[in-house]
Parts: C-alpha cells; sequence; structure tokens
C-alpha cells in the first residue's frame, strides 16, 4: 500500500475503535475470515484478528456493549471504563494494519496518530452521551448509539472499498474533533459540577442551591 492507503486503514481502525473498539475488532476478524481484504499484505498483518478465539471474545464483549450502550447513565460509566482500552485498542489495531516489516520511525509515528486519533473519538464519543445523558427521554441516547454502530460499519467499508479516501475522510473527522474536543471539555466539566453540586446539597434545602453554573464553565 502507498502511503496514504496505510494512513487510512490505520487511523481508520484507531477512530472507529474510539468508537466502538469491540465491534472494530470484530468486523476485523470476519473481515479476514471471509476475504474482504484486497491486499494481501493487510490481510496477512491483520490475519491474527480472524481467529476463533479473538472473534468470540470480541462478539461476546460487544452484545454487553450493545445492551449497556444504550442505557442512560450506564453508557457513560462504560466509557468512562474504557477511556484507556478504547486508545490502547486503536494503536493495537494501527500497528498491526502496518505488518511486521514496518520500521520504528514508522510504528512510532503510526501509534502516535492512532492514539490521538482513538483518544479525541472517544472523548468527544463520551462527551456527547453524557451530554444527551441529561435529557429526560431515552430515545437520543439510543438513537445515538444505534448511530455509532452503523458509523463503525459504514467507516469500515469505506477504509476495506478505497483506503485512500478513508484517510481523507478519517483525516477530516479528526480535525473536527480536535475542535471540537474543548467544547466538549467543558460541556463534561459542567455537567459535572451540577451532579455534585447536588448531592452535596441536602434533599429539601433549596436555601444553598444555585442555578447559574461558574463563570469558568459558562461557554459560549
Amino acid at each position: 500500500m502507498d502511503l496514504f492507503a496505510t494512513l487510512g486503514v490505520a487511523l481508520g481502525l484507531a477512530m472507529l475503535a474510539g468508537l466502538n473498539l469491540y465491534l472494530t475488532i470484530f468486523i476485523t476478524g470476519l473481515a479476514v475470515r471471509a476475504d474482504w481484504l484486497h491486499d494481501p499484505q493487510l490481510a496477512a498483518a491483520l490475519e491474527g484478528f480472524g481467529h476463533p478465539a479473538v472473534l468470540a471474545v470480541s462478539l461476546g464483549l460487544f452484545l454487553v456493549q450493545f445492551i449497556a450502550d444504550k442505557v442512560p447513565w450506564v453508557d457513560s460509566l462504560w466509557d468512562s471504563i474504557h477511556t484507556f482500552l478504547k486508545p490502547a485498542g486503536g494503536v493495537l489495531l494501527a500497528l498491526a494494519s502496518l505488518g511486521p516489516e514496518a520500521g520504528t520511525f514508522a510504528q512510532v509515528s503510526i501509534a502516535i496518530i492512532a492514539l490521538a486519533g482513538s483518544l479525541l473519538t472517544h472523548g468527544v464519543k463520551a462527551g456527547t452521551r453524557l451530554t444527551l445523558n441529561t435529557s429526560p427521554e431515552p430515545f437520543s441516547n439510543l438513537g445515538a448509539s444505534i448511530a455509532e454502530d452503523l458509523l463503525v460499519v459504514g467507516g469500515y467499508m469505506v477504509i476495506v472499498a478505497n483506503p485512500v479516501a478513508a484517510f481523507f475522510i478519517f483525516a477530516l473527522a479528526l480535525g473536527l474533533f480536535v475542535y471540537l474536543t474543548p467544547r466538549v471539555t467543558r460541556a463534561i466539566h459542567a455537567i459535572l459540577w451540577l451532579i455534585w453540586r447536588k448531592l452535596r446539597v441536602p434533599a429539601g434545602d433549596k436555601s444553598t442551591r444555585r442555578k447559574n453554573l461558574p463563570s469558568k464553565l459558562s461557554s459560549d
């Protein structure tokens, strides 16, 4: 593969892992087993993901996540647990796609790019879901979860069909996530502040409650 195709596969797998790690691993295994990967070097590099044990474990964990990710607040707990697991999995997938012949410089460079892509994707996803959990109705949360699963499937189809196009699509998405991350971080901070404030105020005591956020948490 050329440079852009290699970056498209590595960055794409890392960002999809940041969205849904277990589904990405499971689809990778299916792609290997079903010969969906057109590049023989890429298929050989990812061959280990097609092992029956990897398929079984990733499918089982995906089914657990499929349920947990659609329950308000349970999904945010799940996301917090996977704050380190998803980026690690994203880096693993990206490095595996390079194959054993990749040099040290290429591995380190791809690892850094994959870590940033996976972490930013997970952060935006987790922050968005935390914000949706403040809504009293569960349908927006359910819809977001289903949309994320479909994005993983669609994103993987793009990677398989045209890795070069995948690079530009995922690079554009990465730039968008860089732009959104400070805003999502402020939203998470604000929601956690409100939860902390509510837990501190005794039940029925309205005298010490504040309706306004601190100025440093207010955003446009």
